[in-house]
């Protein structure tokens, strides 16, 4: 009898242990290893919201890797990353494509307002850029415009504003954003063109010295000029303003998603704040960003 008895504690045990493990390996928001596909052009802020989360949620641990934003997106619809930053919109083919490989509704998960800036060494005379003088730039065999390559969220942004393929632009390339700001005296005439979330951080350091070395050219459209400031990023004024957003191929509530939730609550909102972006959440109710 004590036999039995002792034989079906350990059934009981084993049971409960085998429950345990289980449990250990399922699907969690709150631990695991996660890789975040970036462009390099949001990488700061990525890398500060992963910071975040990992500190809410020990047990996790997040690795934010560059890519250029069209070769990410791919590796998303090919279940080669469950993440990845995007700030182009989609066309309806993409769209398509998305919801077809992944099989879940194109929900972009909108995080912050960041921008493409124009920038020229501080000793430059010129003091702002008019949108006729990008049009005409880009298409200029002069290729006065310093891109940091193909591929990349700056060039396709720039070129869908303009009603354009990135292919039909006429450009130069230094690749890294913090290449063309520390090269750019280098190139007498030139331009760069760079995202905001390079040197956005307004008490870093390096990105202090990043902001020193070159001025943001405000741009004039219309008449008026417009400057990728709070104001010019909340309003959406400043014309080559752009919305960071997530997209998964996570169909659960998993650590993919869990992140992106934390990112667009009022906590990861404040760390977009301090990266020197707009949140996109916090002031939905005072002003409809498009």
């Amino acid at each position: 009898m004590k036999n039995s008895v002792k034989l079906i504690m350990l059934l009981f045990i084993s049971m409960i242990a085998i429950n345990c493990k289980q449990e250990d390996k399922s699907p969690s928001y709150h631990k695991g290893d996660l890789t975040i596909l970036t462009d390099e052009s949001f990488k700061s802020v990525t890398e500060a919201l992963a910071e975040g989360y990992m500190i809410n949620y020990p047990e996790t641990k997040i690795k934010v890797v560059t890519k250029k934003e069209d070769l990410g997106f791919l590796d998303l619809l090919q279940d080669k990353a469950r993440i990845a930053v995007m700030s182009k919109e989609l066309n309806p083919e993409e769209i398509k494509a998305y919801e077809e490989q992944v099989d879940l509704k194109f929900l972009p998960a909108k995080f912050a307002a960041d921008a493409v800036i124009f920038i020229v060494p501080k000793d430059s005379p010129k003091n702002s850029i008019t949108m006729d003088e990008i049009k005409n730039g880009l298409a200029s065999e002069n290729k006065e415009f310093i891109f940091d390559g193909a591929n990349s969220s700056n060039l396709n942004f720039v070129a869908q504003k303009l009603g354009k393929e990135p292919k039909d632009l006429k450009f130069s390339v230094l690749p890294g954003s913090k290449n063309i700001i520390e090269e750019l005296n280098k190139f007498p005439g030139k331009i760069g063109v760079i995202g905001l979330n390079t040197f956005s951080r307004p008490y870093d350091k390096t990105s202090e010295q990043l902001r020193d070395l070159v001025k943001i050219l405000p741009v004039e459209n219309k008449g008026v000029l417009y400057n990728p400031d709070s104001t010019g990023l909340r309003e959406m004024k400043y014309p080559f303003t752009r919305v960071l957003y997530f997209l998964t191929n996570e169909g659960n509530f998993n650590i993919a998603n869990g992140f992106i939730r934390y990112s667009c609550t009022q906590l990861g909102q404040m760390i977009v704040q301090k990266e020197g972006l707009q949140p996109y959440n916090i002031y939905r109710r005072e002003v409809q960003m498009r």
